[in-house]
Order: C-alpha cells, then sequence, then structure tokens
C-alpha cells in the first residue's frame, strides 16, 4: 500500500507527472519514496456545508487510505470500490484500482489483486517497475498470481504493455553495450554480400558459358562463393546474437525475480533479498532436508567468521511445500501475524524498537533465515539449474554478492572453511567495492 510508514496524512499513489488536480479544492504536494510518487492531499476550509458532504472520488481514495492506515481494510476496500464508481478520471481510476489491488493482498484474495492490477497496467498505464518496488506487496509477490503477472510483463504482451520488457532490454544493453552495433554490422555486411552475388552470378553464367570476354570460372566461382559463404556467416552470427541476447534477458528476469524472493529474519521481520543488498552475502542451501541440516550444523563451526563477512544462511528442503502461516504475512492474516510487518499500521515506532531489542540475539539465530513461500524459492533454483545445465532436484548451493548477483555456484554442499578463505570481512576494501 502506498503508505508506509506515514500514518499522519492522507496520500493518494500518483505516477504521472505532478500537476494541478482539482485545483479549486485541493493543494498538492510531491514526496518522493523511492520509485513511487506520492501527493499529498489537504482541503482547505470550505465555507460551503455542501462541500463538506460532497462524495469524490478523490476524496473517497483519500478516506479509503486513512482507513487502510487504521487497519480497517474492508472499509478502506469499499472506499476504492465507490471510488470506481464515481466516474474517476484515470489518475483517480489507477490511484483507486492500485490501492484496491493492496487491500484484495492483504485479504489473502491474490487473483483479485491481479486482476485489479491488470486492469490498471492495461488501461491506466501503471508502470510495472510500482509492483516490483512496493514494499507492502513483499508477500504479494510472493504467490503464484505475481509470477503470472510477472511472466505477461516479460514478454511484452498487449494486456500489460512493453515496459517492464523494454527495462530488462535497458540492462541488457547496459551488460552488453556493442551489441545493437554488432548486429547492424552483420546486417550491412550481408547486405553488401548479397548484392555483390546479385551482380556475381550472372558473371559466372557467362564464364560457364565460355566464349569472347567471358570472365575466368574459377575466379568468379571463388568470388560468388565468398560471397553466399559472408552472407552465411554473418546471418548466422546475427541470429546468435539475439539467442545470446534472449538468454541474457532470462538471466537478468531470473535475478529480478530472486531478488523478490521473500525471507523472515531472526527478528520475524519478512523482508525480500533485494532490501538486504549491501548488508549480507545470503548462501542458498538446497538440497534434502538431511543434507541441508548436516551442511548448517558444519556451518557453526564457523560461526563467528561467517558473521564477520555477513553471510546470512538460506536453506531451502526440496519437497517441502507446507503451508507455512508466514506466507500470508501481512495480507490475510491474523492481527498477531501482520504485526511483525514493518510498514502498515500507526504502531510502526514501537514495532521498530521491538526489532531492534530482538536485533541483539546471539550470533547463531542471525546467522540463519527462514524462506517464505517455499514454492517460488524452489522454482527459481530449478530454473537456475536448467540455465546452469545441472539436473533440478539436485543438492546445490548458491553464495550470492552484496550487491545481489550470483557469486558463484556447485553441486553438493559448500566448504565452509574455503567460502571463509574465499570472502572478505565485511569492513575490508574488498567488500566495499563489492556493493
Amino acid at each position: 500500500m502506498a503508505v508506509a510508514a506515514i500514518p499522519l496524512k492522507q496520500h493518494l499513489l500518483y505516477l504521472s507527472k505532478p500537476k494541478s488536480w482539482l485545483p479549486n479544492r485541493t493543494h498538492l504536494k510531491s514526496v518522493k519514496v523511492g520509485r513511487i510518487s506520492f501527493v499529498s492531499c489537504s482541503s482547505p476550509p470550505s465555507s460551503s456545508p455542501e462541500a463538506k458532504t460532497e462524495t469524490t472520488a478523490e476524496s473517497c481514495v483519500n478516506l479509503g487510505l486513512a482507513l487502510f492506515s487504521k487497519g480497517r481494510v474492508k472499509d478502506a476496500l469499499a472506499q476504492f470500490e465507490t471510488a470506481l464508481a464515481l466516474d474517476p478520471n484515470p489518475v483517480e481510476a489507477q490511484a483507486a484500482l492500485y490501492n484496491k489491488a493492496c487491500c484484495h493482498a492483504y485479504r489473502g484474495e491474490g487473483k483479485k489483486a491481479a486482476d485489479c492490477l491488470r486492469t490498471a497496467l492495461r488501461e491506466y498505464n501503471l508502470k510495472f517497475g510500482t509492483i516490483l518496488n512496493d514494499p507492502d506487496l513483499a508477500s504479494f509477490r510472493a504467490l503464484p498470481e505475481f509470477k503470472d503477472l510477472q511472466e505477461e510483463a516479460r514478454m511484452g504482451g498487449e494486456d500489460i504493455g512493453y515496459s517492464f520488457r523494454r527495462d530488462l532490454k535497458l540492462i541488457s544493453e547496459v551488460q552488453a553495450p556493442f551489441r545493437g552495433v554488432r548486429r547492424f554490422f552483420y546486417l550491412a555486411f550481408a547486405a553488401a554480400a548479397g548484392i555483390s552475388t546479385f551482380f556475381t552470378v550472372p558473371r559466372l553464367f557467362r564464364a560457364l558459358t565460355g566464349g569472347d570476354g567471358a570472365p575466368d570460372v574459377w575466379e568468379t566461382a571463388g568470388n560468388v562463393g565468398i560471397n553466399i559463404g559472408g552472407i552465411i556467416v554473418l546471418v548466422a552470427l546475427f541470429f546468435w546474437d539475439n539467442k545470446k541476447e534472449e538468454e541474457q534477458l532470462a538471466q537478468i528476469a531470473r535475478d529480478e525475480t530472486l531478488s523478490r524472493l521473500p525471507l523472515r529474519l531472526s527478528t520475524n521481520r519478512i523482508v525480500e533479498l533485494v532490501q538486504l543488498r549491501d548488508t549480507v552475502r545470503p548462501v542458498i542451501l538446497a538440497g534434502k532436508k538431511e543434507t541441508v541440516s548436516a551442511a548448517i550444523q558444519k556451518a557453526g563451526r564457523f560461526r563467528t567468521e561467517l558473521i564477520k563477512r555477513g553471510v546470512l544462511l538460506v536453506p531451502v528442503i526440496w519437497g517441502e511445500g507446507k503451508t507455512v502461516p508466514a506466507e500470508k504475512k501481512g495480507f490475510g492474516v491474523p492481527a498477531k501475524a501482520a504485526a511483525s510487518l514493518p510498514s502498515i499500521g500507526e504502531d510502526f515506532e514501537k514495532r521498530t524498537q521491538s526489532i531492534t531489542a530482538k536485533s541483539q540475539l546471539k550470533a547463531e539465530v542471525r546467522l540463519k533465515a527462514e524462506i517464505v513461500s517455499s514454492t517460488e524459492w524452489e522454482r527459481w533454483i530449478r530454473d537456475q539449474q536448467k540455465s546452469e545445465g545441472v539436473t533440478p532436484g539436485e543438492d546445490v548451493y548458491i553464495i550470492l554478492r552484496l550487491d545481489g548477483r550470483v557469486r558463484r555456484s556447485g553441486k553438493g554442499m559448500p566448504d565452509w572453511q574455503q567460502i571463509v578463505k574465499e570472502i572478505p570481512p565485511m569492513d575490508s576494501l574488498l567488500s566495499k567495492l563489492e556493493r
């Protein structure tokens, strides 16, 4: 929900260029939070009794946000639905749909949330990056419905648009800046060879026919062969480069998916891996329960050194698809579970103090985190195994860098002594360069 940790004001999600909106009634002030823009709305006193009781889409959205910040999700949902029924303008409709999706997600209604977001993406120009970066949608991003929505966006289909795939292409161009230049020259040289072949083939026929002034057969045939061979090689290189780009886009998408996978820390706080960047080096241990347990037990012998290096163990047990309360944490669970979230509710400061107190737990507790949504974690690991040519389902470990990228991976479980030698401490220069 676009009201994270700002419970005392009414905020409306505003994703287009700031401009005067409802100028006769509302003063606007844009406040940036990450990649999401919020618009703080305050209404000047009105002397007209009718103005105080007038119901508009804007007022319903503002009231819904205020109710949501107080935990009255059902009432907030009703306000957003009312706003959509009051013939809202595109900005109001986008805000109502987005925040209605947040309410559905909070209630554990993933399909309804995805439908609202899909409509906002398709009809009201909602940016997919907003869904990716809103910390209050972290638990929704752990649901299969988000995976489907993300796949639609990645493919750039008509229902979603091309913004997400365009973002992937931009990242791909940064990683391979000369790919476009290479492909241009492939096509240019192939076209030149084709034109040369167009004029050389008739000369070859003349050479084969013979007669006065006929060109040399072997020389002309050699020229034709060089041109045709050049066309074949250049076209093959063009398609090879296209294939490498698709593989790179798939890897970038996997990295993005990995960064959005949720974890529950020892403080009972749910975060995504992207929120731990520059803070820890996650080491994912995927395998059978006994294998992973043995690896964690061995890691305990190097506990102090691993913590100095920011290592965070993330065990993933194959086939452990049991339903855990944390899988829905923050969206439609009892108040006790929702209270562990860091961004919703009026007692945020109290929970922050509680988290600070829990951070004093002994070191071995902070060495390990619990996965949320084991199905999504297993799906990502299996996709990674396929991309690396490893049989899906084998015991593997994956070590991540501080910036969230994969450092290295391997079959079986890691050698902790080797990891201690390989990874520099957090306060070293090499670690600072890795960020």
